[in-house]
């Protein structure tokens, strides 16, 4: 296929050339109509892009196929059957592809490491979820993938499953053993979904981890908006061999997406596809570069930079994306809250993630010697000053058995069912009715239909306490807890 062509980008290009008129929305009509502040802030160009895909960038019968000719380049580009875009971020795409492979009271294997994402698609489904539990690293109190013989053994005890889930790579770049994975489920006539939300760029470059489709996935989400060159929101699901229908996973999108897709976004996934087959493995390669140097650099400064010795191995990942940053704060004596705040008060430094005692810095292949430097010398500056930063309260982090809740009522129902806000205190025992979710990375603490014991309050209220944050409770505090009536 020719990969040159950009469909979306070239019909958005004739759109302007030929003057054509809009009685249609968006109601601000080329951006005529917008407020001329917004103009000034947003630019001129946004609102000339923002167009109808249908009676806007293609014909009102879609007739020159311009969002199926990107798609199909889009696939091709990374070795999938088929692919569909998304305007509604890989939190749709992933919803998308497990009402494709499983049904109300279904069953689902899916590593309990998901995203809040994942979650809303069982309460939205009504899908039975199959816990697989992670490989936990207590010394570290950090999760990576589980492994293939946890999804296995847990096949064996359901054998009823519709098919299986896993999260690769998570947030903090720790990557699953995924052709061990669907062989597993291959040998059983399932399917294997895999939200590789942070991995676009894997199919780009030999050296980094093997994506979802050469691994032999079925599906495979990505978030091009997170590690590739999309707009926020814009996402793709590819799809490969028999086990799930084309149509079906059309159809399951259909159902949860928006009947007005961004042209806008469709024309940065558009884009991106082009540059990465074009330019990717340079772009990539410098990226890998980089980050080596910055590594190197902040491991020499005294920091704790995690990489391929502490996150992989027996026990722990199979692989690792080397892109996220991950420096280890507990032997400083302080938190990844305090720090992030630092860096953004001092420094104008937005970090990826913070946890209780980690923080992230997602580099792709956007970032260069300025934007690193800029990194680095906030580091030097935190280290001079780390000092000021100790003192930070305790959180109190549970041991793996004690974080994994009893899940006694499924999702949907105790998510839709009588509910009622009680104080934190008489929490423990119930039955949640909400997701608590430290945010980032969003993998939830606690799912409604999950029996909520002491030591994972503690942990939520302590991590409060200490500057995490928890933004889809009904109390963000967490000093009372929304559960279920149980009858």
């Amino acid at each position: 296929m020719d990969h040159s062509r950009a469909p979306v980008l070239e019909a958005l290009a004739a759109y302007h050339r030929e003057g054509q008129v809009p009685f249609t929305p968006p109601g601000h009509k080329q951006g005529r109509g917008a407020d001329p502040r917004a103009r000034e802030v947003l630019g001129d160009a946004v609102y000339r892009s923002d167009l109808l895909a249908m009676s806007g960038l293609d014909d009102r019968t879609s007739s020159n196929g311009v969002l199926e000719h990107a798609q199909e380049l889009m696939a091709d580009a990374v070795h999938a059957d088929t692919t569909f875009f998304s305007t509604c971020g890989s939190s749709l795409s992933v919803k998308s592809a497990m009402l494709s492979v499983a049904g109300p009271h279904e069953k689902l294997l899916v590593g309990r490491d998901a995203h809040k994402s994942v979650v809303s698609g069982l309460i939205l489904a009504g899908i039975r979820p199959i816990w697989v539990e992670p490989e936990w690293d207590a010394e570290r109190h950090l999760a990576h993938p589980p492994s293939p013989g946890a999804y296995a053994a847990r096949f064996d005890e359901h054998p009823d499953a519709k098919g299986a889930l896993v999260t690769s790579p998570t947030p903090y770049g720790t990557c699953a053993h995924l052709s061990a994975i669907a062989e597993e489920c291959h040998k059983r006539g399932k399917p294997l979904i895999v939200d590789e939300a942070w991995g676009a760029h894997l199919p780009f470059h030999p050296d980094l981890p093997t994506w979802a489709m050469d691994s032999g996935a079925d599906v495979c989400v990505t978030s091009v908006h997170k590690m590739g060159a999309g707009l926020e929101q814009g996402s793709v699901f590819h799809l490969q061999g028999p086990l799930v229908d084309p149509d079906v996973l059309k159809a399951r999108e259909d159902l949860l997406g928006t009947t007005s897709p961004s042209v806008l976004l469709y024309a940065g996934l558009d884009g991106w596809r082009r540059q990465m087959v074009e330019h990717g493995r340079d772009l990539l390669g410098n990226a890998l570069e980089l980050a080596a140097r910055a590594r190197s650099e902040l491991a020499e400064m005294g920091f704790d930079v995690q990489g391929r010795d502490e996150f992989t191995g027996p026990g722990l990942a199979r692989d690792l994306d080397p892109l996220p940053i991950v420096v280890d704060l507990a032997g400083l004596g302080t938190s990844g809250y305090r720090v992030a705040d630092r860096l953004r008060e001092h420094h104008r430094i937005n970090m990826h993630l913070a946890d209780h005692r980690r923080i992230s810095a997602q580099l792709t292949f956007a970032d260069d010697e300025d934007t690193v430097g800029q990194l680095l010398a906030a580091f030097r500056d935190l280290r001079a000053n780390a000092g000021s930063l100790t003192g930070v309260p305790e959180v109190k982090v549970p041991s793996p058995a004690e974080l994994r809740l009893e899940l006694v009522v499924l999702p949907r129902d105790a998510f839709f069912g009588p509910a009622e806000q009680v104080p934190a205190d008489r929490a423990a025992g119930r039955v949640s009715a909400e997701m608590i979710t430290p945010y980032p990375p969003g993998i939830p603490a606690v799912l409604p239909g999950e029996r909520i014991t002491a030591p994972v309050l503690d942990y939520l209220r302590t991590g409060v306490d200490a500057g995490m944050v928890i933004p889809d409770t009904a109390d963000p505090s967490v000093k009372s807890v929304r559960v279920f009536i149980e009858r």
